[in-house]
């Protein structure tokens, strides 16, 4: 192969590498990140209501703006519930950093980042959880996992199951991702240097070709010049002198074109598409929703607790003396709130009676947690339905949901309105909620949409007689 066409072919090869991580792979474990993060958060709210872990009480007070490493120290038994809370908190944290601030692009995702992600992923091995593990963290959370399945209904079971071996695959998934990026990063370095270095047209290339050193020298000379922010990175310089001048240079670059032309192949074989598991998935993430709802619930509940205890005064204490005394039940609890539409910043005011909302709040969250899980039967029961009626529930629900959303934002406002100076430090906000919610809504937007263009697609190739799917 001659030089120059290697160098045009690698070139090229290398580039539309990058623009397939930038639209294909990254993106991918990006999702893998927000699917395992999920689990984790299951799995985490699992333990800590069983009292197998104890949050860590700075959570919140705790600013993540990098991805660092998780300690993996030896802990006692006594120590396991809140030394293995804090981590895993923190690890959460992290994760939840990763999905939501990090940029997934090669421009981004470096090799001191690709390298502090893979460490990060490392904090448990989730293909081997199990008590006898090499790492502590690993044989904590095993024991807590042991501990979390005795005596537990099959929801739990099956979301252990589930979030355990999915949590697996996709720090599988991930780490041969950032793996592939790792080498991928390596290869554009030295394409770099053929582009810049060798294309410098104070660049000898017949002096380079003299010899390994010769060219070393010649690289060296004119690198500081022509890739000032780049360190000089010796071993892959080394590989590129191979490439051109070493013994085996040709086997060298029909395998460095392969390993890149290969990866361009494997992307064209992803035609068919499952567009019953791609609605179930969008239908599963919206479930995921459940613990945000729960959370909304509480602190509304809290928060309404607290207005209520300030109307104390004589008239009300006389007023509950006299109901008691005729066994009346107490007056319903309204709250008149401002809805605002976000579309047209119109605002409308609506009557609240907050028995009602609370209860179908709870409703929800228990509903939506019955299926956001596989092979649940809430999942089953979902599954089974024609896939128009799936769609349909789907859209339902997702209408609903934006229309709590609402709700309870302006509740929110009307709490934190209406709660006297001295009580208003007492009322929990629900912004981290809500936006919590909005992410799922636009995630389980993004499945259904997606669902929606392939079938339409399908019922196009169908009426041209294409293909037989109905």
């Amino acid at each position: 192969m001659a030089e120059d066409d290697f160098n045009s072919k690698i070139i090229t090869a290398i580039e539309e590498k990058g623009v397939w991580f930038d639209t294909q792979e990254l993106p991918k474990l990006q999702e893998d990140y927000r699917l395992h993060l999920t689990c984790v958060r299951n799995l985490f709210e699992a333990m800590v209501n069983k009292n197998l872990l104890t949050p860590d009480p700075y959570k919140k007070d705790k600013k993540i703006s990098d991805v660092t490493q998780i300690e993996n120290l030896e802990f006692t038994e006594n120590e396991r519930n809140t030394v293995l809370g804090i981590r895993f908190s923190d690890y959460e944290s992290i994760v939840d950093f990763v999905c939501n601030y990090m940029k997934f692009s090669t421009k981004q995702l470096d090799m001191e980042k690709i390298r502090k992600l893979l460490e990060l992923n490392n904090t448990f091995t989730w293909s081997n959880l199990t008590e006898n593990a090499a790492r502590p963290n690993t044989r904590g959370l095993a024991t807590c996992i042991k501990m979390l399945r005795n005596g537990a209904p099959p929801i739990i079971l099956s979301l252990i199951k589930d979030t355990t071996h999915k949590s697996a695959e996709a720090i599988k998934e991930i780490n041969d991702g950032l793996k592939a990026l790792a080498d991928y990063q390596k290869e554009s370095y030295k394409v770099e240097v053929r582009k810049n270095v060798f294309g410098n047209p104070s660049f000898s290339m017949q002096t380079a070709m003299a010899s390994p050193a010769a060219m070393l020298a010649e690289i060296k000379k004119h690198f500081a010049s022509s890739m000032p922010k780049r360190h000089f990175a010796e071993p892959l310089i080394q590989e590129i002198i191979a490439e051109e001048l070493g013994a085996d240079r040709a086997e060298r670059q029909a395998k460095l074109l392969a390993a890149f032309q290969q990866e361009k192949k494997s992307a064209k074989k992803e035609e068919t598409v499952d567009t019953h598991e791609l609605l179930m998935e969008a239908i599963r993430t919206l479930g995921t929703s459940y613990e945000h709802i729960a959370l909304i619930c509480r602190k509304f509940l809290s928060n309404s607790e607290i207005l209520q205890s300030e109307h104390n005064s004589f008239r009300d204490k006389m007023a509950r003396f006299f109901r008691n005394i005729l066994g009346l039940q107490p007056p319903p609890i309204i709250y008149d709130v401002v809805i605002v539409d976000k579309k047209t910043e119109a605002k409308k005011r609506q009557s609240i009676q907050f028995s009602s909302f609370i209860d179908s709040l709870s409703k929800r969250s228990r509903y939506y947690a019955s299926f956001s899980v596989k092979h649940t039967p809430g999942y089953t029961k979902i599954a089974s339905v024609p896939e128009t009626k799936a769609l349909e529930f789907l859209s339902g629900q997702m209408a609903d949901c934006n229309r709590i959303l609402n709700e309870s934002a302006a509740l929110d406002e009307y709490f934190k309105n209406k709660a006297n100076a001295v009580d208003r430090t007492k009322i929990k906000g629900i912004s981290m909620e809500l936006t919590a919610v909005k992410n799922v809504l636009v995630k389980v937007n993004q499945h259904r949409a997606e669902y929606v263009s392939y079938k339409e697609e399908q019922e196009q190739m169908r009426k041209l007689g294409i293909t037989g799917e109905s």
